[in-house]
Formats: C-alpha cells, structure tokens, sequence
C-alpha cells in the first residue's frame, strides 16, 4: 500500500513539473505577440480572401473569430488544420474562423494549401504588414477576437479543436 502512495504522489509530482514546463514553453513563445488581456481593438486590415472578397475587422463584428495565421511550408500548421476545420464544422455557426495566409511566394500557394487540407473557411491572402500588425513571428499564430472587435486571446503553435473551444468560451 505505501508503495503505490508513493508511486501515485511520485506520478502526480511529475505531471505538475511538465505542466510548469509546458505553460512556461508556451508563455515564453507567446511573449511578443499582442496582449489580449486589456481588451485592446484588433489592428486594422484589408485583406482578400481567394474567393475575392474583401474583409476587414468590421466584418467580424458581432460574434467571436479565430484569426489563424499560417504559412503553406509550415509543418505545425499543416497538422494543426484538421484541428482548424473539426473546430469550424463544430463551433462555425457561433464562432467565425479566417486563416491568414503569410509568407509565400506565389498565392497560389495559400489555395493549394486549403485545397490539401480541406478548409471550408475562407483564407485570407496575407501580407507582411499584417503580420507585423499582429506581431506574427512562428507559425501558426491565431488570436481570438471577441464579438466587439478586442483581442481576447492568443498564441502560438500547434493546438487541438478542444483548445481552440476552450479559448472562445464565454466571449
């Protein structure tokens, strides 16, 4: 009996240290991006999506959005776009998600990436200015906006559709 309270307190021990890494890894990747605790306006943009259309921050008011900000050659983004589309086909009703498309070299790019992953939401022809706007610096980056055009949240890296819930709850 006191071996297996010793195994549990041992196990239990060792998934707080990795909890601690982990939230540490994650806070120290997300440093540079744009605060999303004081409620600040999402920066502006215009940007067209493959289709054509045009979209700015005002078109999202209303209802929470997912900007996720992708580039075709990323890897971690390319496993993190089921997520993506299993999040859209979940919450798309309630929740309006756009990818970002960045660094390419050629859009046609950004198309063939959506076409290869199967995203029904509309991908947006990033520029560098966007970017820079967002503060992207690692792929892929989102941030969630709540329904009165504020940022609300934001990080870094690959993330689960249970994350990305998670993260627009309440807003």
């Amino acid at each position: 009996m006191a071996l297996a309270h010793s195994r549990l307190r041992r196990f239990v021990l060792e998934a707080l240290i990795l909890l601690v890494i982990v939230g540490g890894v994650q806070a120290w990747r997300a440093r540079d991006l744009l605060p999303a605790d004081a409620r600040a306006a999402a920066p502006a943009f215009e940007l067209r999506d493959l289709d054509g259309r045009l979209w700015r921050p005002a078109d999202l008011a209303g209802r929470p959005a997912v900007l996720y900000f992708f580039a075709p050659w990323c890897g971690v983004c390319a496993a993190s776009s089921p997520q993506l589309r299993w999040f859209q086909r979940w919450r798309g009703d309630d929740v309006q998600v756009l990818a970002v498309g960045l660094d390419w070299a050629r859009p046609e790019e950004l198309r063939e990436y959506a076409t290869r992953h199967e995203l029904a939401v509309p991908v947006l022809v990033g520029s560098r200015e966007v970017g820079a706007a967002y503060h992207v610096r690692g792929y892929p980056t989102y941030y969630v906006i709540d329904a009165r055009g504020r940022l609300a949240r934001r990080d870094t890296g690959f993330t689960t559709t249970a994350g990305l819930w998670i993260r627009t709850l309440g807003l």
